[in-house]
């Protein structure tokens, strides 16, 4: 089968695109014909080294697809011919979905729900599935709070503004004047320059009570704001960094504990299987609803994963998602 694969990790000049063996499943496995995959900021992690996990070279890239089933055993619970996904591949010593087939543990797939085009589905599985344990499993969000979303226009941050949204929580969402609109058609209450001066004033007026909760999907890493806008049992979910205040922000100890604050680091490549199950019915509800949608969406062949992978790692995919199609079959 076509693939594109490392056989050591580094930067994007080692991807190869190449012929590697077909999958064979084990007993547990099912065998996905891969119609499409993506590029995530955590797949540059994988491949460049940065993010540590176990991973067998030659190493297919790639954690996201869509397609259908292709082989399946009888105790897997799926049928050969099944609109599937899956977005847990590509690390933990697992083989990626960056070829014409991948084989997958039944309990890492999901069906794609009836009539959500492929297309759509594959650019958000990632970000859609970081959004919802951001904001329930590990924010433990309840409705009628409110949560500022950090990064509100990116890819996860507009995931995690439809998410809570959905939820019935008052989004605050804090993004240029430019994403504005689109933020708001997102489901955000109120939507914040992120470059005003007297930011944490402007959150305070949204919201005089203060923050249930913050999410940054930014990395913007100000512990020192995140502490001043949140209100008494806060919560703070940290999934990215090192973009604005760097690995060694500033906290204010005194104000932290005796507000009874509490601050949550999560990268979802540690996520359970069973939480990844429960991201993957949020996932489907907002695919099946239209809610859940790359803002910009472009379908490229597999070629063009070094491509990929030099924006991603550049950072230049502001808002811009890409499916690549794995073969023409």
């Amino acid at each position: 089968m076509e693939a594109a694969f490392v056989e050591r990790l580094g930067p994007p000049g080692e991807i190869r695109l190449g012929l590697l063996p077909r999958p064979a499943p084990g007993p547990t496995d099912v065998v996905v014909r891969v119609e499409l995959t993506t590029v995530n900021p955590a797949d540059a992690l994988v491949r460049s080294g940065a993010f540590v996990t176990p991973v067998p070279l030659p190493l297919v890239l790639g954690r996201d697809a869509v397609g259908t089933v292709a082989e399946a055993g009888e105790t897997t619970g799926f049928t050969v011919g099944e609109p599937v996904w899956t977005n847990s591949l590509g690390h933990g010593g697992r083989q990626g979905a960056a070829a014409q087939y991948a084989a997958v543990s039944a309990d890492r797939l999901y069906r794609l729900p009836p009539g959500v085009d492929p297309t759509a589905a594959v650019t958000v599985l990632h970000p859609g599935a970081t959004a919802w344990l951001a904001l329930f499993r590990h924010g433990r969000l309840r409705p009628g709070e409110t949560v500022v979303v950090v990064g509100a226009a990116g890819n996860v941050g507009g995931a995690v503004v439809a998410f809570a949204a959905e939820a019935g929580a008052r989004v605050l969402a804090l993004a240029r004047p430019a994403d504005a609109e689109y933020c708001r058609g997102l489901g955000a209450a109120e939507v914040l320059d992120y470059r005003d001066p007297s930011l944490a004033g402007a959150v305070a007026r949204a919201a005089p009570g203060g923050a249930a909760l913050v999410v940054d999907a930014a990395g913007r890493n100000d512990l020192a704001w995140a502490v001043e806008v949140l209100a008494p049992r806060g919560r703070l979910v940290v999934l990215a960094g090192g973009a604005g205040g760097g690995d060694r922000p500033v906290l204010p100890v005194a104000a932290f504990y005796q507000r009874d604050l509490t601050v949550r680091g999560f990268v979802i490549s540690r996520a359970t299987v069973d939480e990844l199950a429960e991201a993957a019915e949020g996932v489907n509800r907002l695919l099946s609803a239209g809610r859940l949608a790359s803002r910009r969406a472009t379908v490229r062949p597999l070629s063009a994963i070094v491509e990929e992978h030099r924006r991603v790692t550049d950072g230049t995919t502001h808002g811009r998602r890409v499916a690549l199609r794995t073969s023409t079959h």
